[in-house]
């Protein structure tokens, strides 16, 4: 069964065809590469994310990976100079909204970082206030819609850039913006 690394840009949806009858004009994976016709996403990232993004024909695996508390880690580029005390506070979770109901994230491993070495953004990136910005890597077992940046905007710091970087054992690499190797297995 074919299975797929991908960097996905931004910009880009994390599906294959457009079920949104109002925005007929977003750019989606199949634009990228010529992908076996049954190939799903395994999760997603939004479109204003970037990064890692496994994708399979294996139904089961996807489940596999998506139920079963797989680690993702992520570096988040975030408006300001951000505190201990942020980060501490983002470490024991913090609460946020689902789909409009009140949900506490599950503690995490949380780490500022230096700046890393990854290709150039796509789109300006515009930090506010004293015009400076700081990086740190998160490393959460769930993937609720749009934690990351729910949970750094909650603690003050705004994501303004933000990149998977691991799912499982499986790591971006080398890989740019884009480009999709096709893999044999995951390494989970």
């Amino acid at each position: 069964m074919p299975h797929y690394k991908i960097y996905k840009p931004t910009g880009y949806l994390s599906q294959f065809i457009n079920n949104q009858s109002r925005r007929k004009n977003k750019r989606l994976l199949g634009e990228l590469y010529n992908f076996h016709p049954d190939t799903m996403s395994i999760g997603r990232l939004d479109q204003n994310s970037e990064g890692l993004l496994l994708l399979t024909t294996d139904g089961a695996l996807s489940y596999k990976i998506l139920k079963g508390g797989t680690e993702k880690e992520y570096l988040a580029q975030v408006d300001g100079t951000i505190t201990d005390e942020a980060i501490e506070l983002l470490k024991k979770g913090v609460e946020i909204s689902i789909n409009g109901k009140a949900y506490t994230t599950k503690p995490c491993r949380v780490e500022k970082v230096d700046e890393p070495k990854l290709p150039e953004p796509t789109r300006p990136i515009k930090p506010t206030g004293d015009n400076k910005t700081s990086w740190i890597s998160m490393t959460l077992k769930e993937g609720k819609f749009r934690q990351v940046r729910k949970m750094t905007a909650k603690v003050g710091y705004p994501t303004l850039r933000l990149v998977r970087i691991r799912i499982g054992s499986e790591f971006l690499d080398v890989l740019q913006p884009g480009e999709v190797k096709e893999v044999s297995e995951f390494k989970l």
